[in-house]
């Protein structure tokens, strides 16, 4: 009797770990992103200058950010979904410093003058590591096609055309992955 139980015991906390193993298996890695959210300044021209705030998060569909500003603000109305939106940062790693981009076509339909909000952007270049650090970097200059933080590109029917803006400020803090 005392083996048939010690078997038992056995084989029921092999079937609850394996229940467990395959649970974290299914839910996928999901990270936080320190802090989650971000502030900096941004010119986007005639657009407007003012704050951007960075949404980040780190889950199993990927690393992604939103940006929205109430300063900034939209100069025509727009289609969801039609502006193809791009955004650099300094990415720090290690000690070592390079970039990475986020960009997507993902918002919803704007009004002139509504305040900007894209996103979520996923990453589309780079690579970001747990530890990682971004943040905006401030520019010198007019935003222009050869000195941008963030453009926006728009796709309509009467053409295709891009806005830029450059960072004034580095982020109220950079954002670790």
């Amino acid at each position: 009797m005392y083996s048939f139980s010690t078997r038992r015991l056995t084989l029921t906390a092999i079937a609850a770990s394996g229940a467990l193993t395959a649970s974290l298996a299914l839910a996928g890695s999901a990270f936080a992103v320190a802090p989650a959210t971000a502030t900096a300044s941004y010119n986007c021209g005639s657009a407007g200058s003012g704050t951007i705030t960075l949404n980040a998060a780190d889950s199993g569909g990927g690393k992604t950010l939103q940006i929205s500003s109430t300063d900034i603000r939209t100069e025509f109305p727009l289609d969801a979904n039609t502006v193809t939106t791009t955004l650099k940062l300094k990415k720090a790693s290690g000690g070592a410093t390079s970039e990475v981009q986020f960009s997507g076509a993902a918002h919803g339909a704007a009004n002139t003058g509504d305040p900007i909000a894209f996103g979520p952007l996923p990453l589309a270049a780079g690579s970001l590591a747990a530890g990682d650090t971004t943040d905006s970097v401030a520019l010198t200059g007019e935003p222009s096609e050869t000195n941008w933080s963030l453009k926006f590109t728009v796709n309509d029917p009467a053409g295709t055309f891009t806005s830029y803006c450059t960072a004034t400020s580095n982020q109220s803090a950079a954002q670790t992955w």
